[in-house]
């Protein structure tokens, strides 16, 4: 059977096939060989990955994945479309999905909503609740740096507080758009803030959602 990661894994690699080496992303600087190169490096390339997390280790990291980036688009395509090499802990399925399903789907829309005709993907209610499963293990990680509190709300009323405070502004929307929003996305979010208008204000110029 199919998993949500390796469904996203898939979607993500025609996504970056189609638009092609040079078309812009939501990640700032980043072009999608950029992207590629990235997700390449995440998985093949621990040693540099951990620069994503690591101050000391972070030239290195860039170091690496600017040279991955060297490589032929087509090969970086053909890399991530075939999954990690054998011996990564990314092939074991409880792994891949809770490491990739949330990895690969932010970059898949950094892909398409960085494109002018882009619209919103008709989720899946079973996708939709791995989504949400996902954010309400992360949200105090990725809210942590809110000015204020923030809530989430999805449409059938479930809730999880991402950051504690006052005043409080409650963002709704779908389990993927709240993904983009959390993750740093805000711009590209179909989503409703509610809240004082300066604690709105506050968070909307902030900027400093995700990891």
């Amino acid at each position: 059977m199919s998993t949500h990661a390796k469904r996203e894994r898939l979607l993500l690699a025609d996504l970056l096939e189609a638009a092609g080496p040079d078309a812009a992303t939501l990640c700032e600087g980043w072009r999608t060989r950029d992207l590629a190169a990235h997700v390449v490096v995440r998985e093949r390339r621990p040693d540099a990955a951990a620069g994503t997390l690591v101050p000391l280790l972070k030239d290195r990291l860039e170091r690496v994945q600017a040279e991955f980036a060297e490589k032929p688009y087509e090969e970086l395509i053909q890399l991530i479309r075939t999954g990690p090499p054998r011996m990564s802990p990314f092939t074991i399925k409880q792994v891949d999905e809770g490491a990739n399903v949330v990895e690969f789907y932010v970059h898949a829309e950094d892909v398409r909503r960085a494109q002018p005709d882009w619209s919103p993907r008709d989720l899946d209610p079973v996708f939709a609740d791995a989504l949400w499963s996902r954010l309400e293990k992360s949200a105090r990680l990725l809210g942590r740096k809110a000015p204020v509190g923030l809530v989430l709300r999805r449409p059938n009323g479930q809730t999880v507080v991402a950051h504690r405070g006052t005043p409080v502004v409650t963002v709704s929307g779908e389990p993927g758009e709240l993904t983009m929003y959390l993750f740093g996305r805000q711009d590209a979010a179909k989503v409703e803030l509610d809240g004082e208008r300066a604690a709105v204000e506050r968070l909307h110029e902030a900027k400093q959602l995700g990891i």
